[in-house]
Protein backbone atom coordinates (compact mmCIF):
# COMPACT_ATOMS: atom_id res chain seq x y z
CA UNK A 1 0.00 0.00 0.00
CA UNK A 2 1.52 3.80 -0.67
CA UNK A 3 1.14 6.68 1.01
CA UNK A 4 -1.17 7.35 -1.54
CA UNK A 5 -4.07 4.82 -0.84
CA UNK A 6 -3.50 5.37 3.03
CA UNK A 7 -4.32 9.09 2.22
CA UNK A 8 -7.27 8.49 0.34
CA UNK A 9 -8.53 6.33 2.96
CA UNK A 10 -8.04 9.34 5.82
CA UNK A 11 -9.71 11.38 4.04
CA UNK A 12 -12.73 12.74 6.08
CA UNK A 13 -12.19 16.90 6.17
CA UNK A 14 -14.00 18.54 4.99
CA UNK A 15 -13.23 22.67 3.37
CA UNK A 16 -14.48 25.17 6.06
CA UNK A 17 -12.57 27.83 4.29
CA UNK A 18 -13.61 29.73 1.36
CA UNK A 19 -9.76 31.44 -0.20
CA UNK A 20 -10.09 34.88 -2.02
CA UNK A 21 -9.32 34.74 -5.91
CA UNK A 22 -6.13 37.54 -5.36
CA UNK A 23 -2.63 36.96 -5.50
CA UNK A 24 -0.79 36.46 -2.43
CA UNK A 25 3.07 35.28 -4.38
CA UNK A 26 4.42 36.69 -7.36
CA UNK A 27 7.39 35.23 -9.05
CA UNK A 28 8.46 37.24 -11.83
CA UNK A 29 11.70 36.87 -14.35
CA UNK A 30 13.77 34.81 -11.12
CA UNK A 31 17.09 33.59 -11.70
CA UNK A 32 19.48 32.22 -9.21
CA UNK A 33 23.50 31.83 -10.39
CA UNK A 34 26.01 30.95 -8.46
CA UNK A 35 29.87 31.43 -9.34
CA UNK A 36 31.54 28.43 -9.68
CA UNK A 37 35.59 27.95 -9.28
CA UNK A 38 37.86 30.62 -10.37
CA UNK A 39 37.45 33.02 -12.74
CA UNK A 40 39.17 31.39 -16.47
CA UNK A 41 40.78 32.77 -19.78
CA UNK A 42 39.93 36.21 -19.91
CA UNK A 43 38.05 37.02 -16.60
CA UNK A 44 35.62 34.51 -17.64
CA UNK A 45 33.49 33.09 -14.23
CA UNK A 46 31.98 29.87 -14.96
CA UNK A 47 28.24 30.22 -13.15
CA UNK A 48 25.74 27.37 -12.24
CA UNK A 49 21.80 28.52 -13.29
CA UNK A 50 20.17 27.09 -11.08
CA UNK A 51 17.40 28.95 -11.58
CA UNK A 52 16.97 30.54 -14.76
CA UNK A 53 13.75 32.68 -15.38
CA UNK A 54 10.98 31.46 -13.56
CA UNK A 55 7.34 33.31 -13.17
CA UNK A 56 4.59 32.13 -11.52
CA UNK A 57 1.07 33.16 -9.29
CA UNK A 58 -0.06 31.46 -6.33
CA UNK A 59 -3.46 32.57 -4.56
CA UNK A 60 -4.90 32.88 -1.61
CA UNK A 61 -5.80 29.78 0.45
CA UNK A 62 -4.24 27.62 -1.98
CA UNK A 63 -1.38 24.76 -2.99
CA UNK A 64 1.17 25.01 -5.95
CA UNK A 65 3.44 22.31 -6.57
CA UNK A 66 6.92 22.65 -8.08
CA UNK A 67 7.70 19.21 -9.49
CA UNK A 68 10.80 17.56 -11.21
CA UNK A 69 13.80 15.55 -11.35
CA UNK A 70 16.34 16.37 -8.96
CA UNK A 71 18.66 19.16 -9.94
CA UNK A 72 15.64 20.48 -11.69
CA UNK A 73 15.69 23.88 -9.42
CA UNK A 74 12.96 23.21 -7.09
CA UNK A 75 14.78 24.12 -3.46
CA UNK A 76 16.66 26.82 -4.65
CA UNK A 77 13.29 28.45 -6.24
CA UNK A 78 11.86 28.22 -2.98
CA UNK A 79 14.85 29.53 -1.08
CA UNK A 80 14.72 32.27 -3.12
CA UNK A 81 11.36 32.60 -2.40
CA UNK A 82 11.87 32.94 1.00
CA UNK A 83 15.28 35.20 0.57
CA UNK A 84 17.35 32.82 2.08
CA UNK A 85 19.33 32.20 -1.61
CA UNK A 86 20.42 35.26 -3.26
CA UNK A 87 18.96 36.46 -6.37
CA UNK A 88 20.41 37.33 -9.56
CA UNK A 89 17.53 38.99 -11.03
CA UNK A 90 13.55 39.21 -11.17
CA UNK A 91 11.32 40.17 -8.64
CA UNK A 92 9.26 38.46 -5.74
CA UNK A 93 5.91 40.21 -4.91
CA UNK A 94 4.48 38.78 -1.75
CA UNK A 95 1.02 40.16 -0.75
CA UNK A 96 1.45 43.67 -2.83
CA UNK A 97 5.04 44.05 -0.60
CA UNK A 98 8.08 43.39 -3.04
CA UNK A 99 10.74 41.29 -1.29
CA UNK A 100 13.10 41.42 -4.08
CA UNK A 101 15.25 44.63 -2.32
CA UNK A 102 14.30 44.10 1.73
CA UNK A 103 17.37 43.78 3.70
CA UNK A 104 17.67 43.56 7.18
CA UNK A 105 15.24 44.73 9.54
CA UNK A 106 12.73 45.41 6.98
CA UNK A 107 13.08 41.65 5.75
CA UNK A 108 12.85 40.49 9.22
CA UNK A 109 9.68 41.73 9.81
CA UNK A 110 8.21 40.25 6.74
CA UNK A 111 9.05 37.19 8.10
CA UNK A 112 6.68 36.21 10.21
CA UNK A 113 4.48 36.25 7.04
CA UNK A 114 5.86 33.27 5.48
CA UNK A 115 7.38 30.34 7.05
CA UNK A 116 9.55 26.83 6.00
CA UNK A 117 8.78 23.43 6.88
CA UNK A 118 12.45 21.46 5.90
CA UNK A 119 12.68 18.74 4.16
CA UNK A 120 14.64 16.56 7.28
CA UNK A 121 12.99 16.39 10.55
CA UNK A 122 16.08 15.12 12.27
CA UNK A 123 18.81 17.72 11.40
CA UNK A 124 16.38 20.99 11.59
CA UNK A 125 15.33 20.58 15.39
CA UNK A 126 18.28 22.01 17.81
CA UNK A 127 19.17 18.81 19.87
CA UNK A 128 19.62 20.77 23.07
CA UNK A 129 16.21 22.58 22.81
CA UNK A 130 13.24 21.19 24.58
CA UNK A 131 10.20 20.65 22.36
CA UNK A 132 8.09 24.07 24.09
CA UNK A 133 11.20 26.13 23.42
CA UNK A 134 11.51 25.23 19.64
CA UNK A 135 8.03 26.15 18.85
CA UNK A 136 8.39 29.48 21.24
CA UNK A 137 11.01 30.26 19.31
CA UNK A 138 9.80 32.22 15.96
CA UNK A 139 7.53 33.90 18.81
CA UNK A 140 10.14 35.37 20.79
CA UNK A 141 12.70 36.24 17.53
CA UNK A 142 9.28 37.81 16.57
CA UNK A 143 8.75 40.22 19.69
CA UNK A 144 4.88 38.27 19.61
CA UNK A 145 3.20 38.01 22.72
CA UNK A 146 3.75 38.20 26.23
CA UNK A 147 5.30 35.10 28.25
CA UNK A 148 2.32 33.94 29.30
CA UNK A 149 0.32 34.28 25.84
CA UNK A 150 3.60 32.72 23.95
CA UNK A 151 2.73 29.88 26.14
CA UNK A 152 -0.96 29.54 25.62
CA UNK A 153 0.34 29.89 21.71
CA UNK A 154 2.34 26.93 22.38
CA UNK A 155 -0.15 24.57 23.98
CA UNK A 156 -2.86 25.24 20.72
CA UNK A 157 -0.06 24.40 18.23
CA UNK A 158 1.05 21.29 19.77
CA UNK A 159 -2.94 20.36 19.85
CA UNK A 160 -2.78 21.43 16.36
CA UNK A 161 -0.43 19.23 15.00
CA UNK A 162 -1.05 15.98 17.31
CA UNK A 163 1.13 16.51 19.90
CA UNK A 164 0.83 16.47 23.25
CA UNK A 165 1.28 19.32 26.07
CA UNK A 166 3.21 17.06 28.40
CA UNK A 167 5.87 16.38 25.45
CA UNK A 168 6.66 20.11 25.49
CA UNK A 169 9.21 19.16 27.88
CA UNK A 170 11.67 16.64 25.87
CA UNK A 171 14.00 16.67 23.64
CA UNK A 172 13.64 15.80 20.04
CA UNK A 173 15.81 12.76 20.10
CA UNK A 174 12.82 11.55 22.41
CA UNK A 175 10.36 11.91 19.20
CA UNK A 176 9.46 9.75 16.08
CA UNK A 177 10.34 11.12 12.75
CA UNK A 178 6.83 11.87 12.52
CA UNK A 179 6.52 13.35 15.61
CA UNK A 180 9.99 15.47 14.72
CA UNK A 181 7.69 16.50 11.10
CA UNK A 182 4.65 17.30 13.40
CA UNK A 183 7.09 19.56 15.35
CA UNK A 184 8.56 21.26 12.69
CA UNK A 185 5.52 22.07 11.43
CA UNK A 186 4.24 23.50 14.69
CA UNK A 187 7.25 26.20 14.76
CA UNK A 188 6.48 27.17 10.80
CA UNK A 189 3.03 27.74 12.03
CA UNK A 190 3.91 29.96 15.39
CA UNK A 191 3.86 33.56 13.70
CA UNK A 192 0.47 32.53 11.52
CA UNK A 193 1.89 32.79 8.43
CA UNK A 194 0.08 33.86 5.24
CA UNK A 195 2.35 30.98 3.58
CA UNK A 196 4.10 28.06 4.65
CA UNK A 197 6.96 26.39 2.28
CA UNK A 198 7.34 22.51 2.26
CA UNK A 199 10.73 21.72 0.78
CA UNK A 200 9.75 18.26 0.39
CA UNK A 201 8.07 17.67 3.82
CA UNK A 202 7.64 13.82 3.73
CA UNK A 203 10.31 12.51 1.54
CA UNK A 204 11.90 11.26 4.71
CA UNK A 205 9.29 9.68 6.40
CA UNK A 206 7.71 5.94 5.85
CA UNK A 207 4.67 5.08 4.37
CA UNK A 208 1.87 5.44 6.98
CA UNK A 209 3.16 8.61 8.42
CA UNK A 210 3.85 10.52 5.19
CA UNK A 211 -0.25 9.80 4.90
CA UNK A 212 -0.54 11.34 8.40
CA UNK A 213 1.41 14.34 7.81
CA UNK A 214 0.00 15.13 4.49
CA UNK A 215 -3.46 15.12 5.76
CA UNK A 216 -2.68 17.19 8.74
CA UNK A 217 -1.38 19.93 6.26
CA UNK A 218 -4.83 19.23 4.40
CA UNK A 219 -6.96 19.80 7.59
CA UNK A 220 -4.73 23.11 8.75
CA UNK A 221 -4.70 24.51 5.15
CA UNK A 222 -8.70 23.65 5.23
CA UNK A 223 -9.26 25.34 8.91
CA UNK A 224 -6.50 28.64 9.07
CA UNK A 225 -6.67 29.47 5.05
CA UNK A 226 -2.98 29.35 4.48
CA UNK A 227 -1.25 29.08 1.24
CA UNK A 228 1.48 26.16 0.44
CA UNK A 229 4.04 26.33 -1.89
CA UNK A 230 4.95 22.36 -1.81
CA UNK A 231 8.40 21.37 -3.42
CA UNK A 232 8.00 17.44 -4.39
CA UNK A 233 9.38 14.87 -6.64
CA UNK A 234 6.54 12.08 -5.82
CA UNK A 235 4.11 12.86 -8.25
CA UNK A 236 1.67 10.88 -6.75
CA UNK A 237 1.66 12.84 -3.59
CA UNK A 238 1.46 15.83 -5.51
CA UNK A 239 -1.42 14.91 -7.26
CA UNK A 240 -3.72 14.51 -4.25
CA UNK A 241 -2.14 17.81 -2.00
CA UNK A 242 -1.70 20.44 -4.44
CA UNK A 243 -4.26 22.94 -6.69
CA UNK A 244 -1.89 24.38 -8.98
CA UNK A 245 1.51 22.31 -10.46
CA UNK A 246 4.26 23.85 -11.71
CA UNK A 247 7.17 21.43 -13.72
CA UNK A 248 10.44 22.56 -13.42
CA UNK A 249 13.29 21.05 -16.16
CA UNK A 250 17.09 22.00 -15.47
CA UNK A 251 15.93 25.86 -14.13
CA UNK A 252 12.86 26.75 -16.33
CA UNK A 253 9.32 26.08 -15.91
CA UNK A 254 8.15 23.96 -19.08
CA UNK A 255 4.45 23.33 -17.96
CA UNK A 256 2.40 25.06 -15.47
CA UNK A 257 -1.67 24.03 -15.11
CA UNK A 258 -4.44 23.39 -12.73
CA UNK A 259 -4.12 19.83 -11.04
CA UNK A 260 -7.22 18.63 -12.98
CA UNK A 261 -6.10 19.59 -16.42
CA UNK A 262 -2.10 18.24 -15.59
CA UNK A 263 -3.01 14.80 -14.39
CA UNK A 264 -5.78 14.16 -16.46
CA UNK A 265 -3.71 15.27 -20.13
CA UNK A 266 0.06 16.75 -19.29
CA UNK A 267 1.25 17.99 -22.14
CA UNK A 268 4.88 18.40 -22.15
CA UNK A 269 7.17 15.41 -23.24
CA UNK A 270 8.95 15.90 -20.06
CA UNK A 271 5.86 15.78 -18.06
CA UNK A 272 4.24 12.52 -19.53
CA UNK A 273 7.79 11.14 -18.88
CA UNK A 274 7.40 12.12 -15.02
CA UNK A 275 3.30 10.89 -15.07
CA UNK A 276 4.34 7.97 -16.52
CA UNK A 277 6.75 6.65 -13.48
CA UNK A 278 4.45 7.36 -11.09
CA UNK A 279 3.95 3.56 -9.47
CA UNK A 280 0.43 2.15 -9.39
CA UNK A 281 -1.04 -0.64 -6.99
CA UNK A 282 -3.07 -2.33 -9.26
CA UNK A 283 -1.58 -2.56 -12.90
CA UNK A 284 1.72 -1.41 -11.80
CA UNK A 285 4.05 -3.91 -13.74
CA UNK A 286 2.40 -3.61 -16.40
CA UNK A 287 2.38 -0.08 -16.68
CA UNK A 288 5.97 -0.02 -16.03
CA UNK A 289 6.35 -2.34 -18.95
CA UNK A 290 4.81 0.09 -21.00
CA UNK A 291 6.23 3.99 -19.87
CA UNK A 292 8.29 6.46 -21.23
CA UNK A 293 11.57 5.88 -20.52
CA UNK A 294 13.88 9.25 -20.72
CA UNK A 295 17.42 8.74 -21.97
CA UNK A 296 20.89 9.48 -20.85
CA UNK A 297 21.28 12.87 -18.31
CA UNK A 298 20.26 16.46 -18.00
CA UNK A 299 22.53 18.72 -19.66
CA UNK A 300 25.21 20.52 -17.14
CA UNK A 301 23.78 23.94 -15.45
CA UNK A 302 27.13 25.47 -16.35
CA UNK A 303 27.35 24.74 -20.16
CA UNK A 304 23.33 25.30 -21.47
CA UNK A 305 22.82 24.15 -24.95
CA UNK A 306 20.94 26.12 -27.29
CA UNK A 307 17.42 26.12 -27.89
CA UNK A 308 14.91 23.35 -25.67
CA UNK A 309 17.31 22.40 -22.48
CA UNK A 310 15.02 18.90 -23.03
CA UNK A 311 15.94 18.69 -26.46
CA UNK A 312 18.45 15.96 -25.87
CA UNK A 313 16.38 13.71 -23.79
CA UNK A 314 13.20 14.26 -25.63
CA UNK A 315 12.54 11.59 -28.01
CA UNK A 316 10.24 13.59 -30.34
CA UNK A 317 12.50 16.16 -30.71
CA UNK A 318 12.88 18.23 -34.02
CA UNK A 319 15.41 20.42 -35.81
CA UNK A 320 14.16 23.36 -34.45
CA UNK A 321 13.68 22.25 -31.19
CA UNK A 322 17.78 22.64 -31.18
CA UNK A 323 18.21 25.98 -32.32
CA UNK A 324 15.39 27.73 -30.51
CA UNK A 325 14.25 27.92 -27.44
CA UNK A 326 10.23 28.09 -26.66
CA UNK A 327 8.67 29.91 -24.36
CA UNK A 328 6.42 29.13 -21.87
CA UNK A 329 2.89 30.06 -23.46
CA UNK A 330 -1.05 29.78 -22.63
CA UNK A 331 -2.42 26.84 -24.85
CA UNK A 332 -5.55 26.85 -22.66
CA UNK A 333 -7.06 29.04 -20.46
CA UNK A 334 -4.67 28.72 -17.55
CA UNK A 335 -2.43 25.71 -18.76
CA UNK A 336 0.88 26.79 -20.12
CA UNK A 337 3.26 24.86 -22.25
CA UNK A 338 7.20 25.33 -23.49
CA UNK A 339 7.05 23.89 -26.43
CA UNK A 340 7.50 24.24 -30.31
CA UNK A 341 4.84 21.62 -30.63
CA UNK A 342 1.82 21.74 -28.91
CA UNK A 343 -0.77 23.94 -30.06
CA UNK A 344 -4.30 24.12 -29.88
CA UNK A 345 -6.09 23.16 -33.12
CA UNK A 346 -9.61 22.95 -34.33
CA UNK A 347 -10.37 23.16 -30.60
CA UNK A 348 -8.31 20.17 -29.25
CA UNK A 349 -4.70 20.53 -27.92
CA UNK A 350 -2.06 18.35 -29.95
CA UNK A 351 0.79 17.28 -28.60
CA UNK A 352 4.05 16.19 -30.73
CA UNK A 353 3.24 12.18 -29.11
CA UNK A 354 -0.29 12.94 -30.66
CA UNK A 355 1.35 13.44 -33.87
CA UNK A 356 3.96 10.49 -33.55
CA UNK A 357 1.28 8.13 -32.52
CA UNK A 358 -1.16 9.25 -35.66
CA UNK A 359 1.48 8.51 -37.78
CA UNK A 360 2.38 5.29 -36.62
CA UNK A 361 6.18 6.15 -35.73
CA UNK A 362 5.41 4.86 -31.95
CA UNK A 363 3.08 2.62 -30.03
CA UNK A 364 1.08 4.95 -27.80
CA UNK A 365 2.63 4.58 -24.28
CA UNK A 366 5.70 3.54 -25.22
CA UNK A 367 8.62 5.19 -26.95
Amino acid sequence: MTSVDVFEQSKSVESVFVPQPDTLLSVKGLKVHFDIGRPGLGGVQKKVHAVDGVDFDLLHGRTLAIVGESGSGKTTTAFSVMRLAPLTAGTIHFDGIDLTGLEGEALRRQRRHFQFIFQDPYSSLNPRQRAGDIVRMPLSLQGIGSPAEQQQKVSELFSLVGLREDQQMQFPHQFSGGQRQRLNIARALATDPQLVVCDEPVSALDVAIQAQILNLLRRIQKERGQSFLFISHDMAVVEHICDDIAVMYLGQIVEHGSREDFFSRPLHPYSVALMSAVPTVVGGRERALNRIRLKGDPPSPINLPMGCRFAGRCPVKQAVCEKESPVLREVVPGHKVACHFVNAEGGQVVTPLDRQVANGYIREGVL
